[in-house]
């Protein structure tokens, strides 16, 4: 039994890595069942969100290289392009770095709450795919109730701070009077969600939500007193847009350098401001390239994120020590666990062994023999069966020289501690 969490991440890969090595929604539990098939893994679960993507897998030995090259085959990259940014974590480091993770204590944005609901759907998804197992199974649910744990008993996640509020704060840099600005929301996502609220609640009276589905961008954008457009609408939209906020898991740009031109020639080159926070990118980077555009991806969002987490730092120290004790505690309940099977076995060959030395008994009595011979027999009996196995074992341990194994031994019959441990080789 081994876990392996790796990946990347915003910390060690670039947003054109990390848009390269994403998977999309409708790839998952293909790629689930391929990564189980094409590995040693025997249970896999795949984080995938604009800011990193991970694979958690349990595996009978740690063989953390072939999911690497499979990670690196299945999008067709270069492996030690990818080994470069990528980072590995087992076993105890695997169930920490998780649980980190969950708690967003790992995130771009310290605290920020959306990972874990990507962490549940991931889990979700896993379950569906058919390669989440009873061992991944539990450290899932081991690394919600620490992430919840830490919501709880911390202030971690007071003062709103994540990608969203943050492309907002810096839409408020640029424009002085937000109740003026018209903003284009593209894609109906949670983090688009999360925008359309912030900016509601600092006065933008007119958002327009544009998506593929015109019920999704209906249903978000009645919570808001939006407009729903398809995406086809946009290049109309764009030119009465200040704001252009985007989010969606297409594999293709959304905005191009030719349409935003022409919204910029029917604004008269009145500015507009763009954040871009999809992984890949919905906007083409071309687009910055113009006068009157201010773009922005996530990677451009870290000042503004850097300056709101200081009320977060403290309650960081707290977090990261509910995570060290989460951890602890789930790697001593899955040892604890290792022990059952064992200890099933050797309850089942004692009652098999009892069962033998009470027939014994019971035939004894029928024959005649006295009760006081046949519990005397029956103890005998028994007590031999029950040492010999252990024994037998005892004596190879001792000639081979494990002086270490009988150590445990006198350590697991709980022996006295006077008694030697090489005295049965005098």
């Amino acid at each position: 039994m081994a876990f392996i969490a790796l990946g990347i991440n915003h910390k060690t890969a670039s947003v054109d890595v990390r848009e390269r090595v994403a998977f999309t929604p409708e790839q998952l539990v293909e790629a689930l069942q391929l990564l189980c098939r094409d590995t040693a893994s025997r249970e896999a679960a795949i984080l995938s969100t604009c800011n990193r993507s991970e694979l958690y897998i349990e595996q009978d030995s740690l063989t953390s290289d072939a999911v690497l090259q499979w990670l690196a085959s299945y999008h067709n990259l270069n492996l030690e392009d990818l080994r470069a940014c990528a980072y590995v974590h087992e076993d105890d480091a695997a169930v920490r770095h998780m649980m980190r993770v969950a708690s967003g204590l790992d995130s771009m944005v310290l605290g920020e709450p959306q990972i874990l609901g990507q962490m549940k759907s991931a889990f979700a998804v896993a379950r569906e795919a058919g390669t989440m197992g009873p061992l991944l199974g539990r450290l899932f649910q081991a690394t919600f109730s620490t992430a919840k744990q830490v919501r709880t008993d911390t202030t971690i996640g007071e003062n709103p701070v994540s990608v969203a509020f943050a492309a907002v704060s810096l839409a408020k840099q640029i424009f002085s009077d937000l109740n003026r600005s018209q903003a284009l929301l593209i894609g109906a996502g949670e983090t688009i969600s999360l925008v359309a609220r912030h900016l509601h609640d600092q006065g933008v009276k007119r958002i327009v939500v544009a998506n593929r589905t015109l019920e999704r961008a209906s249903s978000l954008a009645e919570q808001f007193g939006a407009h729903a457009v398809l995406l086809s609408d946009i290049p109309q939209e764009l030119a009465k847009s200040d704001i252009v906020i985007s989010s969606t898991a297409s594999q293709l740009p959304i905005l191009g350098k030719g349409a935003v031109e022409s919204a910029l020639k029917q604004r008269k080159h009145k500015p507009i401001f763009m954040v871009d926070i999809a992984v890949p990118r919905d906007i083409e980077p071309e687009v910055g390239e113009l006068d009157d555009v201010y773009l922005y991806t996530v990677d451009d969002l870290h000042e503004v994120i850097a300056e709101n987490l200081k009320s977060r730092q403290g309650a960081a120290e707290a977090a990261e020590e509910l995570v060290s004790v989460g951890a602890d505690d789930f790697m001593l309940r899955l040892r604890e666990l290792a022990a059952v099977d064992v200890l099933k076995a050797y309850r089942q060959q004692a009652e098999r062994l009892r069962d033998e030395e009470l027939a014994k008994a019971q035939r004894m009595l029928s024959n005649g023999a006295s009760a006081e011979d046949v519990l005397a027999q029956l103890a005998r009996g028994l007590t031999n069966k029950l040492l010999h196995a252990p024994s037998v074992q005892m004596k190879k341990l001792s000639a081979d020289g494990r002086i270490d194994a009988l150590a445990v031994a006198q350590e697991l019959f709980a022996l006295d501690e006077g008694v030697s441990s090489n005295k049965g080789m005098q």
